[in-house]
């Protein structure tokens, strides 16, 4: 009885670190892969609203004029460029930190039901949460799209 029940724990452990190593592998896989087109080098704000002494006929003024001034074109995609930055170069790796540690309590908990209880909690309320953003991210950029908006970053994954 005691040899059963010790291989029973023994499989359980081993369970454990299983379910933790595939949901880390499933997590960070699309960092190591190349398909995300963010470039962190673009900036969030797009390039609009420049005060120069040059005219459009590329002679220089004395007065302050602005060469490519802002419009409403311009602030969807400073929104469009903030909402992908949080959700994608935010939330992803944070989810995926808060996962990892949601597993290494799930390998130290030691079968103690109010430890397994939190971390049954977090890993709910962490996947819930990113599900749903991920959805109404989805939903926004499938309504943009329908009417017409169609910025050069629609998507960070390229097709």
């Amino acid at each position: 009885m005691l040899k059963s029940m010790k291989n029973i724990k023994a499989s359980n452990g081993m369970k454990n670190i299983s379910i933790f190593i595939i949901m880390c592998a499933m997590i960070l896989t699309p960092f190591v892969g190349n398909k995300v087109a963010y470039v962190s080098g673009a900036g969030l704000v797009p390039d609009c609203g420049i005060i120069t002494n040059v005219d459009k006929d590329g002679k220089a003024t004395e007065e302050k004029v602005i060469s490519n001034p802002c419009d409403f074109a311009d602030l969807m995609d400073l929104v469009n460029n903030v909402i992908n930055f949080l959700l994608f170069v935010i939330a992803t790796p944070l989810v995926a930190i808060i996962l990892c540690y949601a597993g290494f309590l799930l390998l130290t908990s030691g079968g103690s039901s109010e430890k397994m209880t939190k971390v049954k909690s977090i890993f709910k309320n962490v996947i819930i949460g990113y599900i749903v953003a991920l959805l109404a991210w989805l939903l926004i950029k499938t309504i943009l799209v329908t009417v017409g908006f169609e910025p050069k970053d629609a998507f960070l994954i390229e097709f």
